[in-house]
């Protein structure tokens, strides 16, 4: 059947009156825990309307007893009730032998008169995408794939969600509350249902979406990372400071920073030498990563590398407790100094 609208299938799951036929197979894919669990919570509402009234809940892995899915597909219910069965794979890599069950059960789906099989998914890679399993599902289920909510996109996701309680507010309130509540969706999504019970309905003003909304913002060194290769240098300082005042470790930091510095040195090199292509698959560069890796390439020059690296390396000293000449005492500064020695470059 292939890829479908998210929210094509959520209105038409919403407006299910028990009557028209369901998918006998469900395909949920996603790492947006919010998105994934509304998507299952509406499927099992119109398979309820339906009949659906026992639930099997089953979470599998490569190392999983899968027979246990072929039990619950051929057992038949001690009360004759429909069954809507779930199988998670949190990992999304089922195994040789987890692999050949879900291409088993695709076909299987086929037939199900009194059965509905949801399988949910994190986001997969690409050699997952094209595995045998995968492409099974993809031909016969109904699937659906959440994408990651952006910080680009987070302001435009809260107004819309606004948008059906009711509410609107501008764009500066919109991007701050997104400021407060990036990398926590599900804490966003809870922000804007408290701003429905605190206020009316109608428009709300930059003041009462400040007094409403909690800084619940989590960042991580990915954030931090993405935000300097494409150059944002604010809001790589602004994401640094957040993840000092959490408390995260500053050998996890550096990591992230001075790993990725070493491999765009690596990735410049090989851009040179005309192997560039080769090297971003041998670096193992996939989907929106790569994107920003070669923004970075191509708005930094190439001198500034390899003084990139040697600053990660002093400051893996400085966290060692080492002096080294030309640099502060302070790795936390050391480490600012390094993100906007990659941020603020430009050809």
């Amino acid at each position: 059947m292939s890829l479908i609208d998210s929210g094509k299938l959520t209105d038409q799951l919403q407006k299910h009156d028990g009557k028209q036929p369901l998918s006998n197979l469900y395909v949920v894919i996603g790492n947006e825990i919010l998105l994934v669990n509304e998507t299952i919570d509406a499927i099992r509402k119109a398979a309820t309307k339906s009949g659906y009234t026992e639930r099997i809940s089953l979470e599998l892995d490569s190392r999983s007893d899968w027979s246990a899915v072929t039990s619950e597909t051929q057992s038949i219910s001690l009360f004759g009730d429909k069954k809507l069965i779930t199988i998670s794979i949190p990992l999304g890599k089922p195994g040789r032998v987890g692999g050949k069950a879900i291409q088993e059960l695709a076909e299987q789906s086929k037939t199900f008169t009194d059965i509905i099989v949801i399988v949910v998914l994190p986001r997969l890679d690409r050699a997952s995408k094209s595995s045998a399993w995968f492409k099974s599902l993809l031909s016969i289920g109904s699937v659906v794939e959440h994408k990651d909510i952006t910080r680009a996109q987070l302001p435009s996701w809260i107004s819309q969600r606004m948008a059906l309680q009711g509410q609107s507010t501008d764009q500066n309130a919109l991007n701050w509350m997104a400021d407060k509540v990036e990398g926590n969706l599900l804490a966003a999504h809870q922000e804007v249902l408290k701003l429905g019970m605190l206020y009316d309905k109608g428009n709300l003003d930059i003041n009462q979406v400040q007094e409403a909304v909690l800084d619940v913002a989590r960042y991580n060194v990915f954030n931090l990372r993405d935000a300097m290769l494409t150059g944002n240098a604010n809001r790589a300082l602004s994401i640094l400071d957040g993840l000092k005042s959490e408390g995260t470790a500053l050998p996890l930091v550096l990591w992230a920073v001075g790993g990725e510095i070493r491999t765009l040195a690596i990735l410049d090199a090989a851009r040179t030498s005309g192997t560039l292509n080769q090297e971003i698959k041998r670096q193992r560069i996939f989907y929106n990563q790569e994107q920003y890796v070669m923004q970075a390439l191509n708005r930094v020059p190439s001198h500034i590398w390899p003084l990139a690296v040697a600053h990660a390396h002093d400051i893996d000293k400085i966290i060692k407790g080492l002096n080294v000449a030309g640099r502060l005492n302070d790795p936390w500064t050391e480490v600012a100094l390094l993100i906007l020695r990659v941020a603020n470059s430009t050809n």
